[in-house]
């Protein structure tokens, strides 16, 4: 049953992930992919807050799996994210690419322990 319940969550995840990444880009005429950085700041920040749940025990382990590595591991999409620095570097937007790259993984860094320390 746990394990029907983490895919319910995955999918929910990506399924959200999609609505948010489409609205964003509905929106976002730039270069630069808007709505890849914000899902994964969203994620990070909300792993943050669970992790500190979880830490201070106001949370069950199985609802901490099932929010982590279910909805967040279905939302987040850090491997897209790469996937984006890469094709921006390909496509000679060296600048862009780099930046792109380190503030995909310290902007989330941060939010996460934002949402840690929230509790």
């Amino acid at each position: 049953m746990e394990f029907v319940l983490l895919c319910i969550c995955g999918g929910l995840g990506a399924v959200s992930r999609f609505v948010v990444d489409t609205t964003i880009s509905r929106n976002w005429k730039f270069g630069f992919p808007l709505g890849t950085f914000i899902i994964n700041i969203i994620a990070a920040f909300c792993a943050g807050i669970a992790i500190g749940a979880y830490d201070c025990s106001s949370v069950y382990q199985m609802q901490y799996l099932l929010f982590t590595a279910g909805f967040l591991g279905g939302f987040s999409t850090f491997s897209t994210a790469v996937t984006q620095v890469v094709n921006q570097i390909n496509n000679k937007k060296y600048c862009s690419g780099i930046i792109y790259g380190i503030f995909t993984v310290i902007v989330p860094l941060i939010f996460a322990v934002i949402g840690w320390n929230i509790l």
